[in-house]
């Protein structure tokens, strides 16, 4: 199999499974449609840069497009998010009077989703959303890929890998002690976060190049992201609650709980971090990324 055979094989995936979750999205019975369809749009951008060299895209299918669109839905996403955890994972466990402060915040929460969703809405029924679709229709269609596209995987596999890796690895963030978190720290855990995300939806598009070992790092990626991503969730959930007066003498309750949370994602981040930060690990993953193992992906 030729890199832009499998290329289009992934646009093509990614592109379909993005914009089935559409008419779901805009029921809005389900959050999951809106985390299905920002995740297949995460996925087809990182598509485009990982087979950037193999491919050649129409002006309105760029990756600063499909960038665009994410964000969009990532505001209606992150408020869901929010007010998941503030009615399923803190509300039930507070006392009335708490319970009361909390359900204002998760009143005017609730006002700012509909205002959210209302925006992108007002996103698919726009003309830049539509040429976007039709671009990537025709270009599946009838795909222009470059020569580099004509290398067979197994070739290209290693240097595709490599450097993503050598990024992931070389990141600041392993440096940050769970015990010694500041606020600064924060946002530099969050860049982690978003490096390792896009080196688990990469590695997600060769598993079936590779044998056991690739896939249980694969999942290790997820399970890291989702230590990490808990980390940065709970730092805008304390932006939204100080901005609606939550956090204060009248929420202990609310405060404690928080704060409990964060030190369990901390000591989980700080057990992975360790793994990272190993020197044969690091070298495992290197020669791991050399020896493909696994068979052509299927048709």
């Amino acid at each position: 199999m030729s890199l832009g055979d499998y290329a289009h094989r992934m646009i093509r995936e990614n592109f379909q499974d993005m914009v089935k979750c559409e008419k779901g999205v805009l029921a809005d019975k389900s959050p999951e449609p809106l985390h299905q369809m920002r995740v297949s749009s995460r996925r087809l951008y990182t598509a485009l840069s990982v087979f950037e060299g193999a491919i050649a895209m129409p002006k309105a299918a760029s990756p600063k497009r499909v960038r665009s669109l994410t964000k969009s839905l990532g505001k209606l996403r992150d408020l869901d998010v929010q007010l998941e955890a503030l009615k399923e994972e803190y509300l039930p466990h507070l006392d009335d009077g708490e319970q009361k402060h909390l359900l204002g915040a998760i009143a005017r929460l609730e006002q700012q989703r509909q205002k959210a969703k209302v925006g992108v809405e007002d996103l698919f029924s726009q003309s830049r959303y539509k040429n976007l679709k039709l671009s990537y229709e025709a270009w599946i269609a009838d795909p222009r890929l470059t020569p580099l596209g004509a290398m067979p995987m197994d070739v290209v596999l290693p240097d595709l890998l490599s450097p993503l890796l050598s990024q992931s690895l070389l990141h600041p963030g392993w440096l940050i002690a769970a015990d010694r978190l500041t606020s600064n720290d924060a946002e530099v855990l969050h860049d982690l976060r978003k490096v390792c995300k896009f080196a688990r939806y990469q590695s997600d598009f060769f598993t079936t190049f590779y044998g056991k070992e690739f896939k249980d790092w694969v999942k290790g990626l997820k399970t890291l992201q989702d230590s990490l991503g808990g980390l940065q969730d709970i730092q805008i959930l304390h932006r939204l609650l100080k901005k609606n007066n939550v956090l204060d003498a009248d929420t202990p309750q609310l405060q404690e709980a928080i704060q409990q949370k964060q030190r369990s994602l901390l000591a989980s981040w700080e057990e992975q971090r360790q793994q990272y930060l190993d020197t044969d690990f690091r070298y495992q993953l290197h020669r791991m990324l050399l020896t493909p193992v696994g068979e052509s992906a299927p048709s």
